[in-house]
């Protein structure tokens, strides 16, 4: 040991820190798979935001909201009773951020509950972000919940 400078240092540690990294490769590889963008119109999207943004803050403003709720045959989205099929158009979009294989996008009408279900069939186990567009008297609104189907 007698003979240990600070080049064998030097060379000690960057042979540690290349281990370090090709254990980082081989042992953490989820980092890679299915790692894809939330949309493939993600440039034009982002130019229309200023409307998504307004459509958030209308929703945010109303005093009742729509609201979902879970059970084993799906999730339900009930709107206030003021909504009906002539005055309203509703559209959402189930996005999965681990695979976009498994996204739900769909124009709905409501029933005569002023609801709707997105049956379990389609969902898969995993977190969702459900994105709740719709237009009511000319005036667009938009919501967005985290849901975790189990």
């Amino acid at each position: 040991m007698k003979n240990f400078n600070w080049g064998h240092g030097v060379i000690i540690a960057l042979a540690s820190f290349m281990i370090f990294i090709l254990s980082m490769m081989f042992l953490f590889p989820n980092g890679q798979k299915n790692s894809e963008m939330v949309t493939d119109n993600y440039y034009e999207e982002e130019l229309k935001y200023q409307d998504v943004i307004d459509a958030k803050k209308r929703a945010d403003e109303l005093k009742e909201k729509p609201v979902y709720s879970q059970n084993t045959s799906g999730i339900k989205i009930t709107f206030p009773k003021d909504y009906n099929n002539s005055n309203t158009k509703v559209k959402f979009v189930l996005n999965r951020t681990d695979d976009q294989n498994l996204d739900v996008h769909k124009t709905v009408q409501l029933d005569a509950n002023q609801s709707f279900l997105i049956p379990a069939q389609v969902l898969k186990l995993g977190n969702y972000t459900l994105r709740l567009s719709w237009t009511k008297d000319k005036t667009d609104y938009r919501m967005d919940y985290d849901v975790i189907w189990k």
